[in-house]
């Protein structure tokens, strides 16, 4: 299953759903693969701490292959992708790293018309239950790209009234995308994210927006220092805090978003 975590607001936390997810994928026993499609890197630094240095392959030098070949002409057996993958400290759990070299790269990207050579390689790729794609936070190529290689869109949102009216837009965003360009790509669900069920305002956003039909998950995620803790550890909470609340929380989570 292919899913991308997909938002165009920073700070909603798709970095850290992102990976936690995974890692219970992981722990789980399926052999399970993160891609971070965001500059900023903040998935590969959670999973690989920094370990990542720059002669090791990255989704840059996935993205930067394609043009090459565009250009030369050849190709391989396999997705292009294979080299870019680095085990991470947890079993059954791998990453590709994102890349400060993202940045530059998109303008000849979307020049060359390469929106859907992730999803071509995804399709090769083989050896992986599970494939988590984490997004910048805007619609640029990289987060177009994402969304036309799943097969599953998870929304983070925190509950506030702008990220409220960002949603109706960010459905939009997939819905386009759906009848463009992947017909296969469906909403799993809206995470929500920090919070807080005792405060009036958020639990009034959350009843609204259920009785409105949107596919808010039943599982929520609460605001906790351990999240942060987390981050610097480099250990996602399934392995650094395996016993705490937040934790079972994103078990939770897992588990309805995979029907069991």
């Amino acid at each position: 299953m292919r899913r991308v975590i997909f938002n165009q607001k920073g700070g909603v936390g798709k970095s850290t759903i992102t990976c936690n997810l995974a890692a219970i994928s992981a722990v789980e026993g399926k052999r399970t693969l993160v891609i971070d499609l965001d500059v900023q890197g903040n998935s590969t630094q959670y999973l690989l701490g920094n370990k990542v240095s720059d002669s090791d392959k990255t989704i840059a030098h996935f993205f930067k292959d394609t043009l090459s070949l565009s250009l030369f002409g050849g190709g391989s057996s396999g997705s292009g992708l294979e080299s870019a993958i680095h085990e991470t400290p947890f079993p059954n759990l791998f990453v590709i790293p994102s890349h400060p070299e993202l940045e530059p790269l998109q303008s000849r990207l979307e020049s060359r018309m390469k929106i859907f050579k992730l999803k071509e390689a995804l399709e090769k790729l083989e050896g992986f239950d599970e494939i988590y794609m984490d997004t910048p936070p805007i619609l640029n190529f990289y987060s177009q790209s994402a969304l036309i290689a799943a097969e599953k869109c998870l929304i983070p949102f925190d509950c506030d009234t702008f990220a409220r009216e960002a949603l109706y837009s960010l459905m939009q965003v997939v819905a386009e995308v759906k009848a463009d360009h992947n017909q296969n790509l469906e909403v799993e669900g809206i995470i929500v994210n920090q919070y807080q069920k005792q405060a009036n305002m958020p639990r009034q956003i959350v009843e609204e927006l259920i009785a409105e039909g949107l596919p808010v998950l039943a599982a929520m995620i609460s605001p906790s220092v351990k999240v942060r803790e987390s981050h610097s550890e480099s250990k996602p909470l399934v392995h650094y805090v395996p016993n705490h609340k937040l934790t079972d929380e994103y078990r939770a989570l897992h588990a309805e978003i995979h029907g069991s």
